[in-house]
């Protein structure tokens, strides 16, 4: 809730550099789930920094390594000790340390399996909202049927909260839509095959190293009927339910879950909610978006673009006075 309250402060008082306000959301909200890290953490603070050169594509690949490396292992040693002092808060990490006798996992793969979601969520959630904030500029009618669903369920006197997740299918859909429209990770990642696998006519040998392309995936007329159109009522069944017959890879459900829910889907959720909630997110007619400016690599970053954050009822000052409070008594 705090992370989500600052960055719309943080857009608010600067919506030029929105973006820059979502890498350090999505840093923040991650450090939080993954360590247990109450304050705020710098999109440019130093782990953060470290993180995103692994995502790189490098020949530095064995200096790398050992930064990864003692980034991870100083992470969940940290959370040890806070976990012998009493201090740890819930996080991942702690999870894994106190339940390490039932899943047997090592102090190097505890390490990385938290730092790899750590490395992992940072990234795919601060580029996910930027196509959120893209999609809503470019889509106007779109951007208006989920601020109508947000006036019905939640109202106009206080933002919504994560008690309204499942109340909001305008919103998911519009979400999923847009991890749809465009893939954060456009390749997917590598799969190995641990047997031959029948498929059509030919076989995938053991072994072999799979990617699951999500662009073409995405663009497959015959499941997604106008592929290039970005359309959220896709996503909708005949009663404005979340279809069940429809999926797309980077949506599903394919992580571990150890506490309820999912982490990263009600995030995604929970900020396109307060990122629609007060404002009404246009583009800036002088600088035109190119909905196809995206920088090539493992995570597809969008290019700079402007947008504008504009009150759609009350004024700045009682938006902010909404937004202080967000959060107080859950």
């Amino acid at each position: 809730m705090d992370a989500a309250r600052d960055v719309i402060f943080d857009i608010f008082y600067n919506f030029k550099e929105h973006q820059a306000a979502t890498n350090h959301y999505a840093a923040s909200v991650v450090s939080r789930v993954m360590y247990g890290k109450s304050t705020s953490t710098a999109a440019d603070a130093p782990d953060i920094i470290i993180i995103h050169k692994m995502l790189e594509y490098t020949t530095e690949l064995e200096e790398w390594r050992r930064e990864e490396s003692q980034l991870f292992h100083d992470q969940l040693n940290r959370v040890s000790k806070e976990l012998a002092t009493g201090e740890a808060g819930p996080s991942f990490s702690r999870y894994l340390l106190e339940n390490q006798s039932s899943h047997k996992l090592s102090d190097e793969e505890m390490a990385y399996l938290a730092g790899s979601l750590f490395g992992a969520g940072s990234d795919t959630t601060a580029v996910a909202v930027m196509v959120v904030v893209m999609a809503a500029a470019c889509y106007p009618k779109a951007q208006e049927k989920v601020q109508e669903e947000l006036d019905t369920v939640v109202g106009r006197d206080r933002a919504p909260t994560l008690d309204e997740y499942g109340s909001l299918p305008q919103i998911e859909a519009f979400m999923l839509e847009c991890l749809r429209w465009r893939p954060v990770t456009t390749l997917g990642f590598a799969h190995r095959a641990l047997t031959d696998i029948p498929y059509k006519d030919i076989c995938i040998p053991d072994s072999a190293i799979v990617f699951g392309n999500h662009w073409t995936i995405s663009r497959d007329p015959n499941i997604y009927p106008n592929p290039d159109q970005f359309d959220p009522e896709r996503w909708l069944d005949g009663d404005g339910k979340i279809r069940e017959d429809l999926k797309f890879p980077s949506t599903e459900k394919q992580r571990i879950e150890y506490a309820p829910g999912d982490t990263s889907r009600i995030t995604r959720s929970l900020s396109t909610s307060c990122s629609s909630y007060g404002r009404k997110i246009t583009h800036d007619p002088e600088n035109p978006i190119d909905q196809s400016g995206f920088v090539d690599g493992v995570i597809a970053h969008p290019k700079r673009f402007a947008a504008r954050f504009e009150p759609r009822f009350g004024d700045e000052a009682s938006l902010r006075a909404v937004m202080a409070k967000y959060g107080e008594g859950l």
